[in-house]
């Protein structure tokens, strides 16, 4: 009798240890399948987190070969626009006395029948009519150029304005530090002094 139970007790228990092992070998199945899920999950996410990054790098190079184009057409532009401004500088310091020439030539033109007729002349004093006419139309078209003459005789000595070529006795009191006479006139353009005067100054 003992014998029979401890026989039943062994199949009963290896049972037990098959039953044991199944559900071992079921979860092993799962478990294999649960990492071939992962694993392939994260395949994915990965070909997905590549994809993004080859998506902007091909964006930054558009942006770069765009910035390159414009700075390409912009250095052309620039390179086309300082040609033409040195052709036009080189060109307006070519013509830029013609106006000023222009409008000196009507002066010309009368200095020339002036004297034209000046060994014909036997009115002297028409004559000298005439140069005064030709020397105030001259001194006009300098005052529209902004040209003025610098006032000197009997006026205080001015070394902004005036050139002291030598120094006389004051024939009066109040004439010391004055100019006495002016041997060469001064002017100025648009306010600035081209030419100083050449004065003669009393002490």
């Amino acid at each position: 009798m003992v014998k029979k139970s401890s026989k039943k007790q062994d199949a009963e228990k290896a049972k037990e240890v098959e039953e044991t092992v199944e559900p071992t070998n079921e979860q092993a199945q799962e478990t294999e399948e649960t990492v071939e899920e992962n694993t392939t999950d994260d395949v994915e996410e990965t070909k997905e987190d590549e994809s993004p990054e080859q998506s902007e790098e091909e964006k930054l190079a558009e942006k770069v070969n765009e910035l390159n184009d414009k700075y390409v057409r912009l250095s052309a532009e620039f390179d086309n626009y300082r040609r033409r401004t040195l052709k036009e500088k080189m060109e307006l310091s070519k013509s830029a006395g013609e106006g000023l020439l222009l409008s000196l030539l009507p002066v010309v033109d009368d200095f020339d029948r002036a004297l034209a007729h000046i060994d014909e002349a036997k009115d002297i004093d028409a004559l000298k009519e005439g140069i005064k006419l030709i020397y105030n139309k001259f001194n006009e078209y300098l005052k529209q150029q902004g040209i003025k003459e610098i006032e000197a005789k009997e006026k205080d000595f001015d070394t902004d304005l005036h050139e002291a070529v030598t120094k006389i006795p004051a024939p009066t009191e109040d004439m010391k530090g004055k100019v006495i006479d002016c041997i060469e006139k001064g002017y100025t353009l648009n306010e600035k002094v081209i030419r100083f005067s050449k004065v003669v100054v009393g002490e």
